[in-house]
């Protein structure tokens, strides 16, 4: 058992932090002495460790609150997972390193805030706390939405790159995506009642996912595909659409989402979902700058 103040001085946090994490129940001491002095034992510690790592990567304290007090929590899963986030958050700060020493040496690099995809991200996070019904009801679990927004964290230079070369700037790509967030179900509803019952039934889908097994490249697959962008395209006149580009990566990241590309396999066949977004990504790499 250790005291406050030796805890303290232990981890670098302070008494007054200590016993506002107590306050708040965050960290409760493993029990008070007779005369009132709150002690922690190893696991307190160790709980202590967990909620320092989640602050570093920026959690707010009664979002790691939350996740402490959940009856699955699994603390080495936790401590896995955090590591994902700290090679990420060193892995952009490395980035951000070899910017720099180019700049000191002279050379005219772009910005790098212009592939700052951070305020997107706030975005969706603040979707996800807001409208936490219609996340579960469009992507199946908040979870996986988690996976959504940690890909679109891996891959943060190529989406930040798709998004100026449509939008412009990753400032008007936010405020179109925060446009489209703030009226999401009602974007969706609008979508689904104008497809058709054909594409509803997703006929079409089914008679690309067939030709698994052959070039995806081939004529008669990217036929398919751009009949299905077609009908999408004609049906549904809405922001959440608005290209053939934009509907081919929004087709591209729902069906790599782990959830949905195992509905997909289950319903179409084992590599489905992989082989739909091959033929959506040959599409968009050959075909949407010049249509667009």
């Amino acid at each position: 058992m250790k005291s406050i103040s030796q805890v303290a001085k232990l981890t670098g946090v302070s008494i007054r932090t200590l016993q506002y994490y107590d306050e708040i129940g965050l960290l409760k001491p493993s029990q008070l002495t007779a005369a009132g002095y709150r002690m922690y034992d190893d696991d307190a510690l160790q709980t202590l460790q967990q909620i320092l790592f989640f602050k570093e990567l920026g959690f707010p304290l009664k979002e790691i609150k939350e996740i402490l007090e959940k009856p699955d929590f699994n603390r080495i899963a936790a401590f896995k997972k955090q590591k994902e986030l700290f090679l990420l958050k060193r892995n952009r700060l490395d980035r951000l390193i070899q910017l720099l020493n180019r700049l000191e040496k002279g050379e005219q690099c772009m910005s790098f805030k212009e592939f700052d995809l951070s305020d997107y991200i706030n975005v969706l996070e603040d979707f996800k706390s807001n409208q936490a019904e219609t996340v579960i009801q469009h992507w199946g679990s908040i979870e996986n939405f988690d996976m959504f927004i940690q890909k679109i964290k891996d891959d943060e230079d190529q989406v930040a790159k798709l998004a100026i070369q449509q939008f412009g700037s990753i400032e008007k790509y936010t405020e179109e995506m925060k446009y489209n967030l703030e009226h999401f179900s009602e974007i969706m509803d609008d979508w689904y009642g104008q497809i058709s019952e054909e594409m509803r039934t997703e006929d079409k889908f089914l008679r690309l996912a067939s030709h698994k097994g052959e070039d995806a490249a081939s004529k008669q697959v990217q036929s398919i595909v751009e009949e299905i962008l077609s009908g999408a395209l004609a049906a549904a006149s809405n922001r959440l659409i608005g290209s053939a580009q934009n509907y081919c990566k929004i087709i591209m990241d729902a069906y790599s989402n782990d959830y949905l590309s195992k509905v997909i396999d289950s319903k179409y066949g084992e590599g489905s979902s992989a082989y739909i977004v091959r033929a959506f990504r040959y599409y968009s790499e050959n075909n949407c700058a010049e249509k667009d």
